[in-house]
């Protein structure tokens, strides 16, 4: 199958990498010269400091380069490489490939980041797309001002311009406000001399409607009378960073604005910043593949009705790559309102801009200046992990980033397929978790895998279930490390579940501090495992010949817990730990709150009493077996 465009940019990546190692090993480059002890020190290259899964990736071309010999004229491979082995053999497996290796992003980095990107989406959104309003017109009336003044005599011209400087400095008196600067020295223009930061001359210029050359005027005269009333001016007012006229929000959780005022160059910085965090909400609250996400359109986003006319559906239309053919499969997702938000600020962004009109993307590239030339963007993995740098730069402070570390203590390398996989494992094992606000991993599950065509077209179902049942070995793991660390268990199935952890300690006998063969335990409590259920309250070791929730629910569904219905005090399966206790307190401090209601009947305030006595019961056992 031919390439998927996505995939492009990553193949022509790798195939670049290959051609320079060969041209820094000869000097020149030359495929015909390539033997077997070359490729082995190209293999060794990239294993150092790259996971396994990347260097079998970019290992990729030198496979393609000998199967596509007989097609190729000049970059092939005479020989088999590494004589037949496979890949992901050289690159370093120890595991079967079959295996998703791909890494999930950890919850303290993927709940900092959701939320930021929904600051962006819904906070910061409305002032970056005033700022891009505020700048098209400025430049507008620039153009209609520069027309106007052409038609005038020279003398005539630069009275204009006086006149227009004169009554723009006037105004900035009058509210108050200094000259606009750049927060840095960018190159460019002097700024006042002896003075920082460096005024922005482009701006003012745009105001007053003089040619953006800042040493002479479009007759090509000096604007030396400009300059030194401007520098007047910016000694009598100071200067203000930024300078554009948008009012910047305040941020409800600081109470001050979320930044300073806009200039060009920031304006654009945080445009890509906002398709960033659109793109991080999309794919994250979604659960599409890049390729999915890349290939919305505008006018993708529909709202239906249910039946009943009461919630709101959000529809988003794509094209479905997976197991399709080339061109892919039309389909769609049904998600919550956050995504909805992110895709309709993305459409109000391509049409900010006059060369991003018309466009049949939601994700262009965004240029943005650079000393005279225009930088072009159009990784979206480099986008995203310079979005995690500029959050921490920006509102982090000094060892204390907004985005944390990755559990080796450096940051964390995002890519676009671990939103799809760490959202799969969080539906499946952390349903009740919330994610950013009031935002629920349930919430977003009902949208987008309860009976609707994208969930089944796009393979999120199946996906799903294979990170449920990773997700249960790695709870029943868990539960084994901390009972050889002497955590206890609480609960009616607490007896039950200790001596299923006991027995494989007793078989595999880890010495103390030391973890057992990962290998042979999984095998040991793979039937315990099956059987897990995280929970709030308690996790549940399913057995629906004991479920008391199977008791009292639809007597046709049978295949895992009725979480609604849990009894975790009464129910054999339950399992209570101290991960469970805050969970219990909540709930006796309910309890209390309610019995000091003085309008409680009788009969009301006995069951309260009663439940609370049997919620103090539960936290009684697990301070006893914890502690």
């Amino acid at each position: 199958m031919r390439a998927t465009p996505v995939n492009v940019r990553r193949l022509f990546r790798s195939a670049l990498n290959f051609f320079n190692f060969v041209k820094a090993e000869y000097g020149v480059f030359d495929l015909g010269r390539v033997d077997q002890t070359l490729l082995d020190s190209f293999a060794k290259f990239l294993r150092s400091g790259r996971r396994p899964v990347i260097v079998m990736q970019l290992l990729g071309i030198v496979f393609d380069l000998y199967a596509f010999r007989n097609h190729l004229t000049v970059a092939k491979l005479p020989f088999e490489p590494w004589h037949g082995r496979k890949p992901a053999e050289v690159a370093g497996y120890r595991f079967s490939v079959e295996e998703n290796r791909t890494p999930r992003i950890p919850e303290t980095i993927i709940r900092p980041l959701l939320a930021w990107s929904l600051k962006y989406v819904t906070v910061f959104a409305p002032d970056i797309l005033a700022g891009r309003n505020e700048l098209q017109a400025l430049q507008q009336r620039h153009k209609t001002l520069a027309s106007e003044d052409a038609l005038a005599h020279r003398n005539e011209r630069r009275a204009r311009r006086q006149t227009r400087l004169i009554a723009y400095l006037d105004e900035r008196r009058r509210q108050g406000r200094g000259i606009p600067a750049w927060p840095v020295r960018i190159g460019g223009p002097a700024s006042l001399a002896g003075s920082e930061p460096p005024l922005n001359w482009q701006l003012i210029y745009l105001h007053v409607g003089a040619d953006a050359n800042l040493q002479r005027s479009a007759d090509g005269q000096p604007n030396n009378d400009m300059r030194r009333t401007v520098e007047a001016a910016a000694r009598e007012l100071g200067t203000e960073v930024g300078g554009m006229d948008t009012p910047i929000t305040v941020d409800p959780d600081t109470g001050n604005p979320w930044r300073a005022r806009f200039d060009a160059r920031a304006l654009a910085v945080e445009e890509r910043m906002l398709q960033a965090a659109c793109y991080v909400v999309c794919a994250y609250l979604t659960g599409m593949r890049d390729s999915e996400v890349q290939a919305m359109r505008p006018g993708c986003l529909s709202v239906i009705r249910t039946e009943d006319g009461l919630i709101d559906r959000h529809r988003v239309r794509s094209v479905a790559y997976k197991g399709k053919e080339t061109r892919g499969e039309e389909a769609e997702w049904i998600t919550i309102a956050p995504v909805a938000t992110a895709i309709a600020v993305l459409e109000q962004l391509i049409t900010r801009s006059v060369e991003r009109r018309g466009t049949e993307t939601l994700w262009p590239v965004l240029f943005i200046a650079r000393a005279r030339r225009q930088a072009l963007e159009t990784d979206i993995v480099t986008r995203l992990n310079q979005f995690r740098d500029y959050l921490n730069e920006r509102f982090g402070v000094d060892g204390e980033p907004v985005i944390p570390a990755g559990p080796d203590g450096r940051p964390w390398q995002l890519t676009t397929r671990q939103f799809r996989r760490t959202i799969a494992w969080h539906i499946a094992n952390r349903p009740f978790a919330t994610i950013a606000g009031m935002i629920q991993y349930k919430h977003v599950s009902v949208a987008a895998f309860e009976g609707y065509a994208g969930s089944s077209r796009s393979g999120s179902r199946a996906e799903v279930e294979i990170e449920h049942r990773l997700g249960q070995m790695d709870d029943i793991l868990s539960y084994f490390d901390e009972r050889q660390l002497g955590a206890g268990l609480s609960g009616p199935a607490a007896a039950r579940i200790g001596k299923s952890l006991d027995g494989a300690a007793a078989e595999l006998q880890p010495l103390p501090g030391m973890i057992a063969d990962r290998s042979r335990l999984r095998v040991l409590l793979a039937n315990t495992a099956r059987t897990l259920h995280v929970g709030v309250l308690a996790d549940c070791f399913f057995d629906p010949g004991t479920a008391v929730c199977l008791r009292q629910g639809a007597s046709g569904e049978r295949g895992a817990p009725m979480i609604s219905l849990c009894e975790p005090s009464r129910c054999p399966n339950a399992c209570i730990t101290a991960r469970h206790r805050p969970a219990w307190e909540r709930a006796a401090e309910n309890a209390k709150e309610v019995l000091k209601e003085k309008r409680l009947s009788q009969l009301q305030r006995l069951a309260v009493r009663e439940d609370l006595r049997r919620i103090e019961k539960v936290l009684s056992d697990v301070e006893v077996v914890n502690f």
